[in-house]
């Protein structure tokens, strides 16, 4: 009988950390997570996950599909991307008056990144990273200084968001070209 309520007592205490332990991991998965206050760290967080979900667009994408075209007056999936990555340089030139490198000027046009995943991933990420850097080197009062862009002046962080728009935008067509590749598209990545 003592052996058995010593049982009983070893599995209650048991039965007591599990728990404990349980609701301790379930509360450090429901601590919210939180976003940056300022307002360059939060952009930069933002183009980072979009650099990040662009990234998962165009691995999705199967290698020899990249020309792939919905139909003929469209851009191809590759074309797009590069679309994609020519707004980003298109809008830092507008933004802040910073010229892309040479070899991405006309880069929709450029063949050599159409037919392979890595130098498709590679420039795209690039323009990325470039957009990323500029405006990693703002203050916040910055955000708030007027720009001219498209004949309309505006604050540059409104700029900066018209781009990050843009890039949405173009990101998103392509999932309609990668479900028609019976490929499934990246899970949305809202944060």
């Amino acid at each position: 009988m003592r052996n058995r309520i010593k049982t009983v007592r070893c599995l209650i205490a048991a039965l007591a950390i599990c728990a404990t332990l349980s609701l301790a991991t379930f509360a450090q998965q429901q601590a919210p997570k939180e976003l940056p206050t300022d307002r360059v760290a939060g952009m930069v967080a933002e183009w980072t996950r979009a650099k990040d979900y662009t990234r998962e667009y165009i691995d999705a994408m199967p290698e020899d599909a990249l020309g792939f075209k919905p139909t003929p007056e469209v851009r191809s999936f590759a074309e797009q991307m590069l679309h994609l990555a020519g707004g980003n340089y298109f809008f830092i030139k507008n933004a802040f008056g910073v010229d892309g490198p040479a070899e991405v000027k006309e880069i929709e046009k450029r063949d050599d990144l159409k037919k392979s995943r890595a130098a498709l991933n590679k420039a795209v990420a690039d323009s990325y990273d470039f957009m990323i850097a500029q405006i990693k080197g703002l203050k916040s009062a910055k955000l708030d200084e007027p720009v001219t862009m498209f004949g309309m002046k505006m604050p540059l962080g409104v700029g900066i968001l018209k781009a990050f728009e843009h890039q949405t935008h173009h990101r998103g067509q392509t999932t309609v070209y990668i479900r028609l590749k019976g490929v499934k598209p990246p899970n949305e990545r809202l944060f």
